[in-house]
């Protein structure tokens, strides 16, 4: 069991765009104790294992933009909020929320012997086909089946090591995707946004993704989807449900990690990658993934 201070919070909060609050808890001291960590999935996809006893309650408020984020508690229980919405988790009990900078979702953790949850972050809608959310608030809940909550809970008790184990979890991360996104999301029409905007939105999306390192500026951009630098922002956001430099930066990081992967130095790929410098592509990298850029820190 690992000790979980106020310094190991605001590390998380870096990495994964949260503020984290504490209730009076006294500077240096325990707040939780357990584990939290990766399981590594689709580029798209990234999920989190957190098994904690709560020493002292605390909140997070999300702070980063991201299209669709997915929480199940498999034991203890946790409170809500987003905008007006207000809910109360328990065991077997999930939701799914569309995260804005601008419309933080509030997640208060009690005291309480366990809280362990799966926590699946949706980064890029468009690998898998999934539907872009609203820009309405929208917290979705629902109540796991009985069997996938065992299958849960069973999966979450074994290191995720393994390349075995790794697919299982992918195979549950999208059975929790089928489960999560509201019913009918995926046919309602993008407000504002023509057929022929869309198909544009979509190539410029895609050429980002396939070319992640070239040098993009928005002017440019914008010309090429033949809008204004200000409909180009807004429009991006309301299909895919981040902006459009998120996505850049996003697919910039994710191809990095690939290229260290393959042997390259950090210096080379943060060249590659369309970083200027190797200190600022260090810190991208270590908030994204949670280690420094080193070749022998990421696996084949």
């Amino acid at each position: 069991m690992n000790a979980i201070t106020h310094q190991t919070l605001n590390q998380w909060g870096q990495r994964f765009g949260i503020r984290y609050c504490l209730d009076d808890t006294p500077a240096g001291a325990w707040v939780a104790s357990g584990q939290v960590h990766d399981v590594r999935l689709l580029d798209s996809l990234h999920l989190t294992l957190s098994n904690l006893d709560i020493e002292r309650g605390y909140t997070s408020s999300s702070c980063q933009s991201v299209p669709w984020f997915i929480s199940v508690v498999l034991s203890g229980g946790v409170s809500l909020t987003l905008g007006e919405q207000a809910r109360r988790l328990g065991p077997g009990e999930g939701f799914c929320a569309s995260l804005a900078a601008d419309r933080p979702l509030v997640v208060h953790q009690p005291r309480q012997r366990q809280l362990q949850t799966v926590n699946l972050a949706v980064l890029d809608t468009a690998p898998l086909e999934l539907p872009a959310p609203s820009s309405q608030d929208m917290l979705h809940t629902w109540a796991l089946p009985t069997a996938l909550h065992r299958t849960l809970c069973d999966m979450a008790h074994l290191s995720a090591g393994s390349w075995r184990q790794r697919l299982t979890w992918q195979g549950l991360a999208l059975q929790l995707l089928g489960i999560a996104l509201p019913e009918g999301h995926a046919t309602a029409p993008v407000p504002g946004l023509s057929p022929p905007e869309r198909a544009r939105l979509t190539a410029l999306h895609e050429r980002i993704r396939h070319h992640p390192g070239a040098e993009y500026r928005l002017a440019t951009l914008a010309s090429d989807a033949a809008m204004s630098t200000s409909s180009l922002r807004q429009k991006f956001r309301r299909l895919y449900g981040y902006t459009l430099f998120e996505h850049i930066r996003r697919c910039r990081l994710e191809q990095a990690r690939r290229l260290l992967a393959q042997g390259h130095s950090v210096q080379q790929v943060a060249h590659a990658c369309g970083f200027k410098h190797a200190t600022n592509f260090a810190t991208a990298f270590k908030r994204a993934f949670g280690v420094t850029p080193h070749i022998s820190s990421l696996p084949p």
